[in-house]
């Protein structure tokens, strides 16, 4: 029976590993690693010695010198670090290009921009503008990309003397080749130090800042220079910081020497400082009627507004025919859309006005247009009449008479002579009282005449008859009778 073949796992393919082997590790041995290598190491000297030697090349070819192996716990860049001993301190220090550099938690990796084995004399360090983080060193080529022609920056463009030092002085020489006047203006207003502002994004330019988010620009403010509010402003934080109030800037404008506040918007636009609205409603004092078209200057004399009185008669007092005599309440009677349409409650006071009192003129009872004190009895203007002259009290005229009408007066106090005794009912009193109330008389009535009355009495023996009511207290005839008698 034939054996079964493994492939190359015979004993030719097994020995003939071994002596490839054997060979490639004799090669390695005599050759130092040089087998290994993609190209010649750096050999300009840097005229400092580190790690021994002046150059990568003096070496020797010594890849351990950098290279550690697979199994070994010390990386790459610790072996650089190892010679570069400045390096390793500038890690350190965030304000250093390498310390900024490092991202925070990650191991440095100097291979990013400085390759070995292009060369003795190809340059160690090799960053271009598409792979180099330049943002983490405080300033992005997001906006500086490109130069005014179009063509691509190189490093050397801005870091003229070395990739790891800037001269700020560089960014104010390009650009005020681009705009010599620009460039004037903005170093009077904001100074030199171009990267306390820019951060290479170009955060502030017209393309991509918008003014409206922070503090929308309106009316004469978008002629404003940004000087004219960022005043002194240095840095970017002093840009945010500016105030957005009106007064931080119109203080001097203020007329009102603060007495509105500071929230000048509230009459104030920014298309014109003079062309003030303000809404007076929203104040304890509302403008209304003739009100409305007054100039403001003659409530708030020379300008001051704070602690204007709102009574009528700290304007009106002029006004006032009254004297005073009613106080200085003048809108209870008067209204803001004519001063001469005033109306009085009347019913408000002790006298209020009912009947044909509602229509008499004010000046009637209130003589030389004097209205406190005026009396409120009748007989004040109504003199008594002599008819019933202090028969019933001077001041008791609304006992019988009331003001829907003088007369007929109505009569409810007792009367001894019954008012209805005769055929035509309730007479007057001036049937029975013709010259006064004291007096009366009943010849007024039917068919008595003083001489028939005198001469059926002194019949009768009656001489004492000029007092009817004595014998008829009821009018009636027969109430006479056994009451008569002559004088005998």
């Amino acid at each position: 029976m034939k054996s079964r073949r493994l492939g190359c796992l015979t004993a030719t393919g097994l020995l003939a590993v071994a002596l490839t082997l054997l060979l490639v590790l004799g090669v390695f041995v005599l050759r130092g690693g040089r087998m290994w290598s993609p190209g010649p190491l750096h050999a300009q000297a840097s005229g400092v010695e580190l790690g021994g030697v002046l150059s990568h090349a003096e070496t020797g070819g010594d890849c351990a010198a950098c290279h550690t192996a697979p199994w070994n716990v010390t990386t790459m860049a610790e072996r650089c670090l190892d010679c570069h001993i400045a390096v390793a301190d500038d890690l350190a220090d965030p304000a250093t290009l390498h310390g900024a550099l490092q991202s925070e938690g990650a191991d440095m990796d100097c291979r990013q921009c400085h390759s070995e084995h292009r060369g003795a004399a190809a340059n160690l360090t090799s960053a271009d503008m598409d792979s180099f983080p330049h943002d983490r060193v405080g300033y992005s080529l997001a906006g500086h990309s490109l130069r005014a022609d179009g063509s691509p920056f190189t490093c050397s463009d801005c870091h003229t003397e070395s990739l790891a030092r800037f001269a700020v002085v560089t960014c104010e020489d390009c650009h005020r080749t681009l705009d010599a006047a620009y460039m004037q203006a903005h170093v009077a207003d904001f100074g030199t130090a171009c990267l306390d502002c820019h951060d290479g994004i170009d955060s502030y330019s017209q393309a991509n800042f918008d003014h409206s988010q922070v503090f929308p620009l309106t009316g004469r403010h978008l002629e404003t220079t940004c000087a004219g509010c960022h005043a002194n402003a240095r840095t970017s934080a002093d840009l945010q910081a500016t105030p957005t109030n009106c007064v931080a800037c119109h203080v001097e404008d203020d007329a009102h020497d603060g007495q509105f506040g500071q929230d000048c918007a509230a009459c104030h636009n920014t298309d014109d400082w003079q062309d003030a609205t303000f809404d007076h409603s929203q104040t304890a004092f509302p403008l209304t009627g003739r009100h409305e078209g007054v100039d403001c200057v003659k409530c708030h004399v020379d300008r001051v507004f704070q602690g204007t009185p709102t009574d009528c008669v700290a304007c009106h007092v002029e006004d006032d025919a009254h004297d005073g005599q009613f106080g200085q309440d003048c809108a209870a009677c008067h209204n803001t859309d004519d001063w001469q349409d005033a109306t009085f409650d009347h019913s408000q006071t002790a006298f209020p006005l009912t009947g044909r009192h509602e229509g008499v003129d004010c000046v009637e009872c209130h003589v030389d247009r004097v209205f406190q004190g005026t009396p409120t009895d009748c007989v004040a203007c109504h003199v008594e009449p002599a008819f019933h002259l202090a028969a019933f009290g001077a001041t008791a005229c609304s006992d019988c008479h009331t003001t829907s009408a003088w007369q007929p007066a109505r009569f409810d106090w007792p009367h001894t002579f019954p008012l209805d005794h005769g055929e035509s009912g309730v007479v007057t009193c001036q049937i029975c009282h013709p010259t006064q109330v004291q007096d009366y008389t009943c010849y007024g009535c039917h068919e008595h005449q003083p001489n028939e009355i005198a001469e059926k009495h002194l019949d009768e023996g009656i001489s004492d008859f000029q007092d009817c009511v004595s014998c008829h207290p009821t009018g009636l005839e027969d109430e006479a009778e056994g009451r008569g008698g002559n004088d005998e």
